[in-house]
């Protein structure tokens, strides 16, 4: 007997920062990338609640259990002249896997990134995640091959700015 599950999307408040910071760790857990963690409630609070938000967070429940997240920002192509969604991190905890929660939170977000006039919806997703990237080919996603992720931090972050 399958049991239906109560799903909402609130958006995530200053209040919500602990439990940001515990979906972030279950999501590295998962991704195998747990050592790369370095936020905090602090860093977290300033950069997504401060003087000037970096990102915007949505937070799933089922009934008062918060089950997942998806953390987003705006980003911008030049090629279409319009601004786009990226999907930073999308993330339901294990258990509640299979209950379209990731699905909701999915369409939570086009939903957002077509009332902001935007041209595109990205996010990126790691090569031995087989699950994930049938579920984004699912919805209509096209890897993009022939395209490498690049990336620039700490010291060497830092080298660049100062040469």
């Amino acid at each position: 007997m399958s049991v239906k599950h109560e799903f909402r999307i609130e958006r995530a408040t200053e209040r919500d920062v602990p439990l940001i910071l515990r979906m972030i760790h279950a999501l590295a857990e998962y991704e195998k990338l747990s050592h790369e963690v370095t936020a905090t409630e602090v860093s977290l609070r300033d950069t997504l609640f401060g003087a000037r938000p970096a990102a915007d967070v949505v937070i799933g429940y089922t009934g008062q259990t918060p089950v997942g997240f998806a953390l987003f920002f705006p980003n911008y192509s030049t090629f279409l002249g319009k601004p786009g969604l990226y999907l930073e991190d999308l993330f339901v905890l294990p258990e509640w896997r299979g209950h379209g929660f990731g699905l909701s939170l999915m369409r939570h977000l086009a939903k957002i990134a077509v009332e902001r006039g935007c041209g595109r919806f990205e996010w990126s997703v790691l090569d031995w995640n087989e699950p994930a990237i049938g579920f984004y080919k699912s919805l209509g996603a096209n890897l993009m091959d022939g395209w490498s992720i690049v990336r620039v931090t700490g010291d060497a972050l830092r080298t660049l700015a100062s040469s």
